[in-house]
Formats: structure tokens, sequence, C-alpha cells
């Protein structure tokens, strides 16, 4: 089709414009499109950059597909510079997006920090928040709609998501009911009280008619109305004013229901209190995160918190296993469950860049948070520590074996 003497040349010309690691298979395509367009025919170079993509992404570390239809195009009308434009497309989408992320992942953070509540402190799996989730942004739209001010609506939110938790707390204590069937039945309620809320599936807010705090279009702007800076903020009050919370006589005893009901029983605390007490703190930060997601994305609906636990567990998972060496003091914690959900949700966005069905999403997700529950297990299973023989511990090992 065209000589290897040829290509050479074309190397050669072209050699200047590329770095080393594109350089021979892109200017493959150039000599070929060199060839082919003054001619006015369309070669069919799909299956050629399918194997270099491929070739790429196994020997070269480029994570990407290409866009073949744009490289394509590009080779059919002679212009070789589309050709390298191709190839840096989809990692432009994938930067383009980093913010919205971080956004989306800050607003999920305070909803995981509420989950860390009842899984980390309580001990108490709460399968409320998947109803909670869209409990939160119905009561925040339709007070915002009705004319209420902002941080009343939010306050509104705040406590519609006690009001749930609440609900679970007395099935879970007055009713003798189980902590998880607890939730899962209030979680089924909250569908028609979500529906009832709003009267409809879906409520749509504008920031064109309302005063909201948090922006999607302002994502991008270099301005206080950024909604990255609004919700750093928001996470850093919540973290502060729980920090300040379980430092209190209420809080440890909530806390130490939580490592040792029995024994805190046994000192004078009324358990079934400060059980309802943390499902109602946790459903309500979980709310406060839902009303601040339904401005963000410009609308409620009664479907928005399903699968939000397992957002809220893979957050919680991915902070402690990745900093939990790192942050040592509780509200270190919180804000690596809140770091956890934005990593969650910069995995959800490079699964959408890679051109992975988005349908395989919560797999994806059951499998990462799967995968970091195992690791701690794996951990202290198969990583032996070698103790010395002289040392202390080796003696008392060695004398309780010849107590045995």
């Amino acid at each position: 089709m065209f000589s290897n003497s040829c290509l050479q040349n074309f190397r050669l010309h072209r050699r200047g414009a590329l770095s080393g690691a594109l350089r021979r298979p892109v200017s493959v395509l150039w000599a070929a499109s060199a060839v082919y367009a003054p001619q006015g025919v369309r070669p069919p170079f799909r299956p050629v950059i399918q194997i270099l993509s491929t070739h790429f992404q196994r020997k070269r570390g480029f994570p990407f597909p290409l866009n073949f239809a744009r490289i394509e195009q590009q080779i059919a009308s002679g212009n070789s510079r589309g050709i390298l434009e191709g190839f840096h497309l989809n990692i432009m989408h994938l930067v383009n997006a980093l913010p919205g992320v971080a956004a989306q992942g800050l607003i999920w953070g305070i909803m995981a920090i509420g989950v860390y509540i009842t899984f980390r402190i309580l001990d108490v799996a709460d399968l409320t928040v998947d109803g909670t989730m869209a409990t939160g942004g119905a009561a925040f739209i339709m007070l915002t709609m009705a004319g209420v001010p902002l941080p009343a609506a939010l306050l509104g939110a705040f406590l519609a998501g006690m009001l749930a938790g609440l609900v679970t707390g007395l099935f879970h204590t007055a009713c003798g009911i189980p902590a998880i069937l607890a939730g899962i039945l209030t979680q089924l309620a909250l569908y028609s009280v979500n529906l009832r809320i709003m009267g409809q599936a879906n409520r749509p807010v504008s920031s064109r008619q309302y005063d909201l705090l948090v922006d999607q279009q302002s994502v991008r702007s270099l301005s206080l109305d950024n909604p990255i800076l609004v919700v750093a903020i928001f996470v850093a009050a919540v973290i502060a004013l729980l920090y300040w919370f379980f430092g209190t006589e209420l809080g440890a005893s909530l806390r130490a229901t939580g490592s040792n009901p029995n024994m805190s029983r046994a000192q004078g605390i009324n358990t079934n209190f400060t059980k309802v007490l943390g499902l109602m703190l946790s459903n309500g930060l979980v709310a406060l995160s839902s009303a601040l997601l339904a401005q963000y994305q410009g609308f409620a609906d009664v479907n928005m918190g399903r699968g939000a636990i397992v957002i809220g567990l893979a957050a919680v998972i991915i902070g402690e296993v990745l900093f939990g060496k790192v942050f040592r003091n509780f509200a270190l914690k919180m804000l690596a469950v809140a770091i956890g959900a934005i990593l969650y949700y910069l995995v959800y966005q490079v699964v959408i860049w890679l051109g992975l069905n988005t349908d395989d999403m919560k797999l994806i997700t059951a499998l990462i948070v799967a995968a970091f529950l195992a690791i701690p297990y794996w951990k202290g299973k198969y990583a032996h520590v070698k103790v010395p023989a002289g040392s202390a511990n080796a003696g008392a090992k060695t004398g309780g074996d010849q107590d045995a």
C-alpha cells in the first residue's frame, strides 16, 4: 500500500510533533492518511486503531480507549492533527468531570458520616438510609417551594431525617424488632411517605426561581458560589460539631453503648435511649446530605436514595482501609470517610470514562466494598509476624503451650 521508505520519511517529518510513546503508531496512521486522503477513499481503519488501542493499554500504560469515529474522520479528511486529538479527547472528558466528582463526593460524604455513626459507633446495620436519602430532598424542595427561607428548609430536612431515625429506633427498642429489619420496614414505609410529601414521583427545583445554596452550573467557577467550597465548609462544620458532641457525656455514653452495651447498662446508661438518639442523628445527617444533593442536581426523586447504603459503606470502608493507620483522631476518621466518598465517585467516573456499562455499577460497587472488607481480614489471617525467640511474647507463648 505504501513503501517502508515513504513511511520512514513520514515518521521523521512528524517526529517533533509527537511524544515518544505515541510516535510510531500515530505516524503509521498519518502515512496511511497521506496515501488514502488524496483519492477520496475512506479506509476501514477501525480494526487498526483497535489493535493500537489494545497495544497501548497493555504495553504502554495508557488505560483509555480511543475515539475511533473521530480518528477515522480525521484520517479520511487528511487532517493529521485530528488524529492526535482523538487520543487525548477522552482524557479531557475525565479531567472536565473532576470538579463534579469532588462536589458530589463531598455531598455524599455527609451521608457517609451518618452511616459511619450507625455502622462503626453504634455497631448497628441501619438500612433506613435508602429511604431517608429521598426524604430529606423531598422535604427541602417542598419547603422551598412554599417560600420557607433556605436555612429553615435545611433544618426541616434534617428534622425529617431525624423523625425517620426515631421510627426505626422505636421499632428496634420498643417493639423488639431486630435493627436490620426495623430499618427495612422504615425504608419501605418512607417510599409512600416521600410520595405523599412531594405529591408525585419527581419534583424539580431551579436556581433561577429559588435561592439555593449549591448549584451544579457553578461547579467550575472560581467564586464563593462554587459548590465544592460550600459543601467543603459544610463537611468541616459537621465534623467539628460531631467531634464536640461525642466528647460530651451524652456523646460518650452513645459511643460506650456501641462498644459494650452490657457494661454500659451496668454503668447506668439507658442504652435504648442512646440507640434511638444515634439513629436519629445518623438519619438527620443523611437527610441533610439529600437536601444538598437535591439542590445540586436540580430535583428530588423518590428513587434517589436507592443503593445509598452501599455508597455509604463503600466510603466508610475505603476511608478506613486507606487512612486507618494515618488518621487516629476521631475527627480525622470522619474526614477519612468523606475522602472515601470522593474516591468512590472518582472510581465511578472512571468506569463511565472507560466506556463500561453503567448498569454494572452496582455490581462493581459491591465487589469494591467486598474487597475492602476482606483486605483487613486477609491481613490478619495470613500476615504472620515473626517473634524473636528470646522475647517476652515468645516465652509467654511457650509457657501457654506447656500449660496446655
